[in-house]
């Protein structure tokens, strides 16, 4: 009997290290309406900042009227081996420190502050003067964000869509790994002279209603691992074997109790 006694309290600390199913579920404190329409109160309207990169396109019924208007890449007779991803950032517009824009014929234009939807509308308005009905579009070239830790595949994910949530920022990162810790995941979002720390628990429900849900330009995300991700990066070799002591123990026990 003592002898069942001790494998029994050997196998409890030797299990009591696993990852348990609650662990791993995500939004698992929360009770998420089905089919119920939840209206958006969070959704973020992102402001251009200095140093962002901007691609704007500007198109007329004349192509030939519209051409100077536009920043073209230089043409290559040999394409081999070129990054077209980092060519694309030499033909956009970098917002300097002020803040303003060096657009071709009009000029330095102020687009601190302004969301896409307004520049759009600030250049349109300037162009009916050259071009007749102006097209303009505009989008984001350097639209990063940095995922680090219990991820598959953390590093830079580079987006043109201006609207990111942090849930897509995982799945770009390809889902967190089973020693990520669902309830503390760090949010680093750094402003022109500030810089903020915010801490999220992904297994809650007003989660998604957080106002960090909808990320910006260049935040960095920290996917912190659980304390069983100890005993794999200091001695994954001790505890394989410590797994197999456990299920030769609970054997034992099994058989032990069997005979008795």
């Amino acid at each position: 009997m003592e002898h069942i006694n001790t494998t029994l309290f050997i196998l409890v600390i030797l299990l009591s290290s696993c990852i348990n199913h609650k662990e791993l579920v995500n939004f698992n404190e929360a009770k998420l309406p089905a089919d119920t329409p939840v209206p958006v109160l969070n959704a973020l309207q992102l402001r251009v900042e200095p140093d962002d990169l901007l691609r704007i396109n500007v198109h007329s019924i004349d192509p030939v009227a519209a051409a100077p208007f536009n920043i073209e890449r230089q043409s290559t007779g040999n394409t081999q081996g070129i990054d077209f991803n980092s060519l694309e950032l030499f033909s956009g517009y970098l917002v300097d420190r002020e803040g303003y824009i060096d657009f071709p014929l009009l000029g330095r234009l102020m687009v601190k502050g302004m969301n896409l939807e307004e520049i759009k509308n600030l250049i349109h308005g300037k162009l009916k003067v050259y071009l007749k009905d102006p097209v303009v579009s505009a989008r984001y070239l350097n639209f990063k964000i940095t995922v680090l830790g219990e991820v598959s595949t953390p590093g830079i994910i580079r987006l043109t869509n201006s609207r990111v949530t942090l849930l897509d920022a995982l799945g770009h990162a390809g889902d967190l790994t089973p020693y990520a810790d669902r309830s503390d995941i760090l949010l680093v979002r750094e402003g022109e002279e500030t810089r903020v720390f915010k801490h999220i628990d992904l297994r809650r429900e007003d989660f998604f209603n957080d106002p960090y849900f909808y990320l910006k330009q260049n935040d960095v995300v920290y996917v912190k691992p659980i304390k069983a991700k100890t005993a794999t990066v200091s001695d994954p070799g001790q505890r394989l074997i410590s797994y197999g002591s456990a299920l030769l123990s609970f054997v034992t026990l099994i058989f032990a109790f069997t005979r008795d």
